[in-house]
């Protein structure tokens, strides 16, 4: 069995560790003192498994990370993109509990951010629900999230009012998601009785 003669570090968070006094690798500080490496003691099987299983770990989380550096996800929806780039379900699982108890993935918050985006740009609630559940965000947080933005007759009407009013801005409205009862307003609002 090898046996570690040394562990150093070369760079910051990284440590090359020797085998038998050879250089063999040099891996995440971290996976490191997971694995519990130790200077004089035998690279076994059981401690070889243990570190390749923690180096999967750490790199499924790596990649999470970089995939919200970008923008927020939902924990579903994060959970594909690590699937299609190979992660198991045990280290994907892994992975968002880490990043869960870290605060970096938090559903709620990320339906309630995104919604409220939505809103600002102009959406209805309907096209919001939509896009909400198509990433797999639960019901009871889209829900959640619906009911804490501004009532939805009351942003149709101010964007009605920006766009000119009248049947064209109910139109551009309709086709935002905004729904029937908006609508009406809109249009009654301009002495019109009906969406044609």
């Amino acid at each position: 069995m090898a046996r570690v003669t040394a562990l150093r570090a070369p760079r910051p968070g990284r440590v090359a560790v020797e085998l038998d006094g050879a250089p063999w690798r040099t891996l995440p500080l971290e996976v490191v003192v997971r694995a519990g490496l130790c200077v004089d003691e035998e690279l076994d099987r059981p401690r070889l498994r243990l570190l390749r299983r923690e180096l999967r770990r750490h790199e499924t989380v790596s990649v999470a990370g970089r995939v919200l550096r970008n923008r927020d996800h939902s924990a579903r929806e994060l959970d594909r993109k690590l699937e299609q780039r190979g992660a198991s379900a045990a280290e994907r699982l892994g992975a968002l509990e880490t990043l869960e108890r870290a605060g970096l993935v938090d559903d709620e918050r990320f339906a309630a951010r995104r919604a409220q985006a939505l809103a600002d740009r102009g959406w209805g609630d309907a096209a919001i629900r939509v896009d909400l559940e198509g990433r797999d965000v639960a019901a009871e947080l889209v829900a959640q999230a619906l009911s804490a933005l501004e009532p939805e007759q009351e942003r149709a009407a101010a964007l009605a009012e920006r766009r000119g009013g009248g049947v064209r801005a109910a139109r551009w409205l309709a086709a935002r998601g905004f729904d029937a009862d908006a609508l009406e307003g809109v249009i009654a609002k301009e002495g019109g009785t009906a969406l044609p």
